[in-house]
């Protein structure tokens, strides 16, 4: 028997927290939030009457955005941190699916020209400490 488990919380990537909750929730001024979107480093979701809404990693991302503040890092500075840091994750998930297929290939077509590769960890964020 498996039961079902029912949660009220939100997945992490759904727009449900208004400027208010979240500016509490980061520890933020609502205007710090308004700068920030209009700023485009968090752009959050917005309601049929433009209201702006908030998700979990929104609210991650405007917490890594002030620790960058804090560093001395200006807007522009911090765009481009938060834009390499996204395809740098991106090319990760790429390299492991890639990483995937080749070994399924390698399985399948037993192929003198193609290498089993050693089995490797693929580290996606290594945070300093």
């Amino acid at each position: 028997m498996s039961e079902e488990v029912h949660s009220d919380v939100p997945p992490d990537d759904a727009a449900v927290y208004i400027i208010s909750v979240a500016a509490e929730i980061s520890g933020l001024h609502p205007q710090t939030l308004r700068q920030y979107d209009r700023s485009g480093l968090v752009s959050p979701s917005r309601t049929e009457g433009r209201n702006r809404r908030y998700s979990l990693r929104d609210i991650a991302l405007l917490r890594a955005v002030q620790k960058l503040v804090g560093e001395g890092i200006n807007h522009a500075g911090i765009k481009r941190i938060i834009d390499l840091e996204s395809a740098m994750a991106n090319m990760a998930i790429e390299v492991a699916q890639l990483r995937i297929e080749v070994d399924a290939l390698i399985d399948t077509k037993s192929h003198k020209s193609l290498i089993q590769r050693q089995s490797s960890e693929v580290i996606i964020y290594k945070e300093e400490k």
